[in-house]
């Protein structure tokens, strides 16, 4: 008798070479399929854009904006770190010496022959670089955090080591930050009344687990309700969105397995792969080829040393990646599964409720079977105006995971309140609650994020991600961008959220906005201001046709540095393919359009810093 699927994944069938001898192509697809074709093409201002077009994995083109920091600007960044880093030392040189007071937690001089309990570097980092632009997080917030929030002012008289509340609020501060994507954060309407009559009849807490006394039947409609919701047979429910990956990947997988991570994936995700004891190797983002090749290399040459089979291969990969705004290729993903053998596990956690005709996640976005993923997994936090998460899939595997999973064993129950405010948000998004709020705001999310994507292009700024992602990321990429930009930001009462290194690499800091149904139009050109028609803004880049050269090996072998353009013949590139990927500036030119950059964002952001 053959086992089923879940079945497998739970008792660790062994992994076997396909069978039907299907060669793969260099992008990481089968060809025999024709899974992938990608495009590139020249576009207005520079931009640089992957676009997937194949009718029989893609119905509509897959594009997404990725420009390689610009090289000017990576040196200028990297010489804007060294001198950060000269003046640390110079700084620590100080303290040693008790010129300069030292408010960071250091080892003391006995202790210096122990195991270090501070990581020099990083310890470095925080008291000489972070602690300069510490002012731009944790900001206390006084109201509901929908479309406007309040937020606590605050100064600081130490430069940022510690912090004095004024007693004064900054009211109506345009919120880009959270991911309040379908606006349902909010203190009044049928699910904030739905919220506070669960509260007036079971209470706040439930003040045990479920294994326990706390299995309310709330929890159990719950449950029923994802599971209809995402197209499975069983689904399970956790308190919390961290330790549903951390705490239940360790009891999908463990010694003799392997994980194949994207190299993006959250935290929580790379926590429960380290958790579970398994082999783990990491393929680069989004691509197929580097998949394949470790999904190939894994069923030839099995475990190491023993070279026996692998128990379970398992793939790990997001919906959308929060600090890109990428959406992963799923089609390509499951065929690749499909072919070797191997479960996938699909984190939704910023994807379910904001992609899709129905709002359910990524598999409706590209209209796949939802029994094609092994375990789908999300949470409440994002799109729901709630927390925690949920794992959905077979009902073998929500049975084990209920007997087997740390989460679900020791974690006390989710608070009745927060089950029913997701249960009301739910049957809202799939029309159960008798109105069209649900599609109104899907649809008003998906014309916010097209909108304002299109503003940020229009301004010149360099953006990240997928055209339909309501994950924003703008490139800042200098240290000092970082602060001024927040700040600069606040004092226009709008609050997002600024990112630096080590969270991404240490030449792509950004700014990320997160776009939700709830925001106007009013709101969205405040963000994002176009220039005054009086003020002259030099285009980046116009559109013209591009000169055509023989499309070299090299170009081939590379799928992220090919941009043909659709007009063009085949086996004919743009010269922008033979330099690194995204820089659609000439070596001649680059200086000239990097300084237009520089104006255009200064004068579009900063009007009232221009005489400076």
């Amino acid at each position: 008798m053959t086992e089923s699927s879940s079945s497998k994944l739970l008792n660790g069938g062994a992994r076997h070479r396909p069978a039907n001898g299907a060669k793969a192509a260099r992008n990481g697809s089968v060809k025999s399929r024709c899974l992938f074709q990608q495009q590139k093409y020249l576009r207005p201002r520079g931009k640089n854009n992957h676009v997937a077009r194949n009718g029989g994995m893609y119905k509509k083109p897959f594009v997404e904006y990725f420009e390689e920091t610009p090289l000017l600007v990576a040196v200028l960044t990297y010489m804007g770190y060294g001198i950060l880093t000269i003046f640390g030392y110079l700084r620590d040189f100080l303290r040693d010496w008790k010129i300069e007071k030292c408010h960071v937690a250091r080892e003391r001089e006995e202790q210096k022959d122990f195991v270090p309990l501070y990581q020099d570097f990083e310890n470095f980092y925080t008291r000489n670089l972070y602690m300069r632009i510490r002012d731009n997080w944790n900001r206390p917030i006084c109201s509901v955090p929908g479309a406007k929030m309040d937020l606590v002012e605050r100064v600081t008289h130490d430069y940022n080591w510690t912090f004095e509340h004024t007693g004064k609020v900054i009211k109506d501060v345009i919120n880009m930050g959270s991911y309040n994507y379908l606006g349902f954060a909010e203190n009044t309407g049928a699910c904030a009344a739905a919220a506070a009559e669960a509260t007036q009849r079971y209470g706040a807490g439930v003040n045990s687990t479920r294994r326990e006394m706390g299995n309310l039947d709330k929890h159990e409609e719950l449950e029923v309700l994802v599971a209809r919701f995402l197209g499975v047979e069983a689904s399970m429910a956790f308190g919390m969105g961290f330790a549903t990956n951390s705490m239940n990947i360790p009891a999908l997988t463990g010694k003799g397995c392997l994980i194949l991570s994207d190299e993006l994936n959250h935290a929580s995700l790379v926590l429960g792969a380290r958790l579970s004891g398994s082999a783990i190797r990491v393929f680069k983002h989004n691509n197929m080829q580097s998949l394949e090749k470790l999904l190939r290399d894994a069923i030839v040459h099995g475990q190491p040393r023993t070279h026996r089979p692998w128990k379970k291969i398992l793939i790990l990969v997001e919906g959308i990646y929060s600090m890109e705004g990428s959406i992963v290729r799923l089609p390509e993903v499951i065929a690749l599964k499909k072919k070797y053998k191997a479960y996938l596990y699909l984190d939704e956690a910023h994807s379910i409720g904001a992609l899709g005709p129905g709002g359910k996640g990524v598999v409706d976005y590209f209209g796949l079977d939802p029994r094609d993923v092994d375990i789908m997994m999300g949470t409440f936090t994002k799109s729901f105006g709630a927390a925690g998460g949920y794992i959905g899939g077979k009902k073998e595997l929500v049975d084990y995971l209920r007997t087997h999973s740390h989460s679900a064993v020791y974690a006390t129950s989710m608070s009745p309140p927060v089950a029913q405010q997701i249960i009301a948000s739910m049957k809202c998004i799939m029309g159960e609650d008798g109105t069209n709020l649900g599609r109104e705001r899907l649809q008003q999310l998906s014309e916010n994020t097209t909108y304002f994507r299109r503003r940020l292009h229009e301004m010149g700024f360099i953006i990240y991600g997928n055209e339909d992602s309501p994950v924003v990321p703008m490139m800042l990429y200098m240290p000092a961008k970082i602060g001024a930009f927040g700040r600069e930001m606040l004092k226009r009462n709008i609050g997002t959220v600024v990112v630096g290194f080590p969270a991404t690499p240490i030449i792509e800091s950004r700014a990320r906005f997160c776009i939700s149904a709830a925001h106007t139009r009013e709101m969205l050109d405040t963000v994002s201001p176009l220039p005054p028609a009086s003020c002259h803004v030099p285009r980046l880049l116009e559109p013209q046709e591009p000169r055509l050269y023989p499309l070299t090996s090299e170009c081939i072998q590379r799928r992220d540095t090919r941009a043909i353009n659709p007009g063009s013949k085949p086996g004919l590139t743009s010269p922008k393919v033979h330099r690194t990927a995204g820089c659609l500036m000439s070596s001649r030119c680059s200086g000239h359009l990097i300084k237009a950059r520089f104006k255009r964002n200064h004068r579009a952001f900063f009007p009232r810093l221009r005489a400076t």
